[in-house]
């Protein structure tokens, strides 16, 4: 029974953000773990969506999860409830009669909609977005615990999000696989991947990939270092170059490359991959090539250790409800699955250290980062 005397009866699941493969596990194991306990459990349609536009949903804003309608999905990517990253209830983009568009709060509707739906604690999955606003609910007195997720790896106070060893293996499998076409044809291969303001994907799969040039947010870049590198290469007889780009990585003294911008959703970053590239054909001469994974990344079924973590989490999300937890977020700290409080998660996000020793083994392989 939680500290407050006041017993769970219903809870509810929202997945917020990009998707990432093991949202589905985390879904399975919150709703077997909270039947199991007796408690009803309820999704909700895309987010905060479901509560706050639901006459947008055939089915209803709320969805109430079965055993049935959770069996076999833990292999699934993607989430059967659906996922925004859009209309963040704290800064919810609205229109004035005048046409201009300003942001709200409607995190206090958001908490009367839970007390309307008689739901009585929430478990939101979602990257550092989803759990600022998670932070928020629990300070308003709703009970809440989070679930970290993000394929960039960028949430801090866990070692790990599921997603992530998903998208580096799959990013992996594409460098593997352009070493020989970039080997027969001579070419600089440009490899864009995701990764806004942490290089965790592009500089895990880098080393792993065997990739000549890794530029990650971290280290802002000089073209003309990888240049030299081309060049080393060239002389070496080794006539082509795979080069892996964060979309997040800036050269110095620069600025990241973004597509759009829009209120009330998070700017887009894209295009640095095209920039990159452009740039060391007229240095170089060399025929380059891109390759944007993208979303790519996001989708399919995840490894057995996204659905392994997915599912730790999601149970242990429901055991610490049962407990009393509100306010904090779940988080991997191995052998255990640990409770962090939502501010700690949220004061700051965890890039890729300078020092740390996958950095240290890359340039011990001769690998560019571009400084």
């Amino acid at each position: 029974m939680p500290k407050s005397g006041v017993p769970i009866k219903r809870i509810a699941i929202s997945t917020g953000g990009g998707d990432a493969p093991g949202l589905n596990a985390v879904i399975r194991a919150v709703v077997l773990a909270a039947l199991n306990r007796g408690w009803e459990c309820y999704g909700i349609r895309e987010g905060f969506n479901g509560l706050l536009l639901p006459e947008q949903f055939v089915e209803g804003g709320i969805v109430r999860l079965t055993r049935e309608r959770v069996r076999g999905i833990t292999h699934l990517g993607g989430t059967i409830i659906g996922t925004t990253n859009r209309n963040n209830p704290l800064a919810y983009p609205i229109k004035d009669k005048d046409g201009t568009i300003k942001e709200i709060d409607r995190t206090d509707e958001l908490v009367r909609a839970f007390a309307l739906h008689h739901l009585d604690a929430l478990v939101t999955v979602g990257g550092d977005g989803s759990m600022t606003i998670a932070k928020v609910l629990a300070e308003k007195c709703l009970r809440v615990v989070g679930v970290p997720k993000t394929i960039d790896n960028d949430l801090d106070k866990t070692v790990v999000t599921f997603g992530f060893d998903t998208a580096v293996a799959f990013a992996t499998e594409c460098l593997d696989r352009l070493h020989s076409t970039a080997a027969s044809h001579g070419r600089v291969m440009v490899v864009e991947v995701m990764g806004r303001y942490a290089g965790w994907i592009a500089l895990n799969a880098g080393v792993s990939g065997s990739a000549d040039v890794i530029l990650i947010p971290e280290i802002p870049y000089d073209l003309h270092q990888v240049v030299d590198k081309i060049r080393e290469r060239d002389a070496q007889s080794q006539n082509f170059t795979i080069v892996v780009v964060a979309e997040g990585a800036t050269q110095k003294g620069g600025a990241v490359s973004v597509r759009e911008k829009e209120i009330g959703h998070a700017e887009r970053l894209g295009g640095i991959g095209e920039k990159v590239a452009q740039e060391l054909h007229a240095l170089t001469g060399k025929e380059t090539r891109v390759v944007v994974l993208g979303h790519l990344l996001r989708g399919g079924s995840p490894t057995h250790s996204d659905r392994l973590t997915a599912l730790r989490f999601g149970a242990a999300a429901v055991r610490a409800l049962e407990e009393g937890q509100s306010g904090i977020m779940v988080a991997l700290d191995p052998p255990n699955v640990n409770y962090v409080p939502l501010d700690e998660a949220t004061r700051r996000m965890k890039t890729v250290p300078l020092d740390c020793d996958t950095i240290l083994t890359a340039r011990d392989l001769g690998i560019c980062f571009g400084d």
